[in-house]
This record gives structure tokens, C-alpha cells and sequence, in this order.
């Protein structure tokens, strides 16, 4: 699988978009050489996406000596289920799926984007080619739920992706559907 470590912190984020806030130990962080959003939101138990929002950030990119705040008065931002609002939906359109686990013969577990599947069996994690989905997007897969376009597959063209599952019998179970795909802000 080829690496996009450029990528690696923006799909992290949107992995970690909808895990629940914690408090933070500190409340403010002066940003290292080699320090990501990711990293920064790891140590502090924060959310990359309470970070960005404390911080008023509007991409991924962070400097060194950057001082960031981690607790605060933030604004308050809804999370909404396509169901019920499509405000966050940018396109939604019909695709086929099948899906896939990282625990076959000669697979690495490590997606496109650099993800270890092995180490995170839980993640919602897509494979997608990359001319209709780019890589790093949040989407809501039909009857799979909120996930990231994290990884690429030489089977995987046009309106085809690939879910990721924790374990075979998962995946068996999953087959092959048809399903409304929702492409997120």
C-alpha cells in the first residue's frame, strides 16, 4: 500500500471527530517540531476537533512555538446524523460494497494513509479510489455508519468501495450491498 504520510494527521482527526470530549490536563500547549494535531490531542485526552475549534484553526497545519489552547469556552458545535439534518452533507450518491479485514494472508493492516487496522480493529475506515472519494474525507456509509476514506484497493474504481471490518465473519456477513454513501463537510 503506498504511504501518504501528508495525510495521516487529517484522517486522524476525522477519526477522532466523533469521540466524546475529555477535560484536559493543561490548559494550553506550545506546539514542538514534529508535533501533530493528532499528538497534541492524544496527550491532552482532547478532541482534534475542540483544539481546531478553541483555537478558531481551519486546516490541520500547526507550527512550532504556536501556543494552542486545550480548555476553554468554545463554540458550541452540533454533531448532526445525515438522517436528520443534511447540513453537512456536500454529495451523496449510490455505490457498491464489499468489505474487507486487516488479519488476511500477506495483508499488513496498514492503509494507504498510514493507518494500522491491527492496532485499531474498531476504526470505520473505507477503502475508495481516490478519483471519486478523495482520501481523508468523512462520509456515512448506509447501514455502516460514520467512517473515513483511508485507504485504496486495486479492485476498488469508479462507485466501488470497501468497508473495513474487525473480523472475517464480519466481513462475510457484510457481502456485497448497495448503498446511499453521504460525502461530509
Amino acid at each position: 500500500m503506498k504511504k501518504f504520510s501528508f495525510v495521516i494527521s487529517f484522517v486522524l482527526m476525522f477519526l477522532f471527530t466523533f469521540a466524546n470530549d475529555s477535560e484536559a490536563a493543561a490548559s494550553s500547549h506550545t506546539v514542538k517540531k514534529g508535533d501533530t494535531l493528532y499528538k497534541i490531542s492524544k496527550h491532552y485526552n482532547v478532541k482534534v476537533s475542540t483544539i481546531k475549534s478553541l483555537n478558531g484553526l481551519k486546516s490541520d497545519m500547526i507550527k512550532p512555538n504556536q501556543k494552542l489552547k486545550l480548555t476553554g469556552t468554545k463554540t458550541a458545535a452540533k454533531k448532526s446524523t445525515p438522517s436528520r439534518s443534511n447540513a453537512n452533507v456536500v454529495k451523496e450518491f449510490m455505490v457498491s460494497t464489499t468489505a474487507y479485514t486487516a488479519n488476511c494472508r500477506g495483508c499488513s493492516g496498514i492503509t494507504a494513509t498510514g493507518i494500522n487496522l491491527k492496532k485499531n480493529p474498531n476504526l470505520k475506515v473505507i477503502s475508495v479510489d481516490p478519483h471519486v472519494i478523495k482520501l481523508g474525507t468523512k462520509v456515512y456509509v448506509e447501514g455502516y455508519g460514520y467512517a473515513v476514506a483511508g485507504d485504496t484497493g486495486s479492485a476498488i474504481k469508479g462507485n466501488k468501495i470497501d468497508l473495513f471490518m474487525p473480523n472475517q465473519t464480519s466481513a462475510l456477513k457484510w457481502g456485497r450491498k448497495t448503498v446511499k454513501i453521504k460525502i461530509l463537510k
